[in-house]
């Protein structure tokens, strides 16, 4: 029989390693919980009440961006509009909250990629993030279509891609797992023949070594999944601080229970206890 497991702390995103299947961590505080090998046994999180900042360690009421206070959410630039909207990033025009962070995370290689997490999407990320963003998504397959020199780069190239191609993931589609099957390949080929006048104008303006096409080799994800669920329900650690379930699978930053499902990066900062039950 399996011991039960006890850990309590703050929540974090889970780590995750590009393995068949994906491997999964659950970080709780200091603690690390590898979670694929307790597929089939119950765990309960439960919420203490206590949200503290995962950048200043401040008590607050409420969670801004997945972990922040509110003060750390207006002066943070991870916090910044342009996390969400890249084109609008401004760094260039001098008025970056944070530049040395600007010139770590915004002012180096990005990926253009299309992937497969709900059906074709196209999505941008850091090139030190391959494969890291796509597991997060939830993608089954996934492939570099362009290297650019910046994320503003980056994301005047996925405004042009939006025009042909969505830029969103259906989470419930995802977590069904009825992702449709895509040629990305050939998606990726499509797609560049049809904004090569906006990348030619890009390229024109910026500098024709700050695009590269990528014809990389399209990556195929696999996760650690034994029941998918009929239907999608949610638990919500606000409405409801106890969420107990069997934990039948993993898939982007989610743990499918046979009650729901929980988004664990939803919950970043939340102080939390998690027990595993003895089998």
């Amino acid at each position: 029989m399996n011991e039960p497991i006890e850990l309590s702390g703050r929540l974090v995103k889970m780590p995750v390693a590009a393995a068949t299947p994906v491997d999964y961590t659950l970080k709780v505080g200091d603690h690390r919980l590898p979670l694929n090998e307790l597929l089939g046994r119950q765990i309960e999180i439960s919420f203490s009440g206590e949200i503290r900042c995962a950048h200043c360690n401040r008590k607050t009421s409420k969670s801004f961006n997945q972990g922040y206070c509110y003060p750390c959410f207006k002066r943070l630039a991870a916090c910044d509009s342009c996390i969400m909207s890249p084109e609008k990033c401004h760094y260039h025009l001098g008025t970056c909250r944070e530049p040395e962070w600007g010139e770590t995370h915004c002012m180096t290689d990005h990926v253009v990629y299309l992937a497969n997490s709900s059906g074709l999407k196209v999505g941008i990320t850091r090139a030190s993030q391959v494969p890291t963003r796509w597991i997060d998504q939830g993608a089954v397959a996934a492939a570099p279509m362009l290297r650019v020199a910046t994320r503003y780069l980056a994301g005047l190239v996925e405004v042009a891609c939006k025009q042909h191609v969505a830029d969103r993931t259906n989470w419930r589609t995802m977590l069904k797992g009825e992702a449709p099957s895509v040629d990305l390949q050939a998606e990726r080929e499509a797609l560049l023949e049809k904004i090569a006048p906006e990348l030619e104008q890009l390229a024109a303006e910026h500098g024709r070594d700050t695009i590269e096409t990528a014809d990389d080799p399209v990556w195929s994800l696999d996760y650690p999944v034994d029941h998918w669920p009929g239907k999608i329900t949610t638990h919500n650690l606000d409405k409801q601080p106890v969420a107990t379930g069997v934990l039948q699978g993993i898939k982007g930053q989610y743990l499918i229970l046979d009650t729901g499902v929980i988004n664990i990066r939803k919950y970043t900062a939340y102080n939390v206890r998690v027990r595993v039950l003895s089998e």
